[in-house]
């Protein structure tokens, strides 16, 4: 894990980028404790030792199906799509039996995956995980001073240009969205978690890849207000019914989400599995010598 120190961050973002509706501002100062957080998202590999360990079984199991992006989705498994459908993104298929083992649905599976994200993982799952580790997942406050690497109101973790010098920094979607994606920075898919240079912190892929689930109910207004909740240690709201999600992923493109900037935020509800939803932990510095 990386130490994240304490202090006074600067966090939201009001430029021409942002989505108004999605409450990224307003700009404002908040005061945090240091902590540590997870230089990369929890791996297949990480995941499977936990269920090895405890026989969890993911709500994507439980419910027998998961969502997988149309073009991932496997000619083996075409006869597994259900008619469930996501409104306003009709490039989902509900796949019978796509899990984290199988990403894809029938046929697919993690060998040689063993260092990419785990996916199809619900935040109930996150927090399983979470727990047994010794941490928590961190805090939507949290996620965005750790994703900034240090930089005071830059757009990206490594500064304000998408691709410096045409050189890509995250896993993002390149070409025509939603039909194809010609990976020129190299991953059609999830890329391993080590993948790209880290931020400022040793943070790896925080923009990009797999969105990530923070430990905050979900609201557009409740941070604009200036009170000691908001902005001392801020932790969200005190119940809601999604929870926040961050860093966009390999499926975001400038056309459609644009949501691989640091400040940018969106929502699921807590039993979601999607193809590109994903985590990492974080944990308090007094507990760093029980993890």
């Amino acid at each position: 894990m990386a130490f994240i120190p304490g202090g006074l961050y600067e966090i939201g973002y009001e430029g021409s980028q942002a989505h108004i509706a999605d409450g990224e501002g307003p700009v404002r100062q908040i005061e945090i404790n240091a902590f540590l957080m997870d230089r990369f998202c929890v791996t297949n590999q990480d995941f499977a030792v936990f269920v090895a360990a405890t026989g969890y079984k993911t709500e994507a199991e439980r419910l027998g199906w998961s969502f997988v992006f149309h073009t991932d989705v496997r000619p083996s498994a075409r006869r597994d799509v259900l008619s469930a459908r996501l409104p306003g993104a009709p490039w989902w298929r509900a796949v019978r039996s796509a899990f984290w083992r199988r990403p894809e649905g029938r046929g697919s599976h993690i060998t040689g995956r063993e260092r990419q994200p785990v996916v199809h993982v619900s935040w109930n799952d996150a927090q399983a995980y979470a727990v047994w580790k010794g941490k928590r997942l961190p805090t939507e406050s949290e996620w965005e001073v750790a994703a900034r690497g240090g930089l005071s109101g830059a757009v990206y973790p490594w500064g304000d240009e998408l691709t410096p010098n045409g050189h890509h920094r995250s896993n993002t979607w390149q070409g025509i969205f939603p039909d194809a994606d010609v990976a020129k920075d190299g991953y059609a898919g999830t890329a391993p978690v080590d993948a790209f240079e880290p931020n400022g912190y040793g943070l790896f892929n925080m923009t990009g890849n797999v969105w990530e689930w923070c430990s905050d109910f979900w609201s557009t207004n409740w941070h604009m207000a200036a009170t000691d909740a908001t902005r001392k240690n801020p932790q969200g709201p005190n119940d809601g019914i999604d929870h926040v999600i961050r860093g966009g992923s390999y499926l975001c493109h400038a056309s459609y989400c644009n949501r691989y900037r640091v400040a940018a935020r969106t929502r699921t509800g807590p039993d979601s599995s999607l193809c590109h939803l994903g985590f990492r932990c974080a944990a308090d510095v007094a507990n760093a010598h029980e993890i």
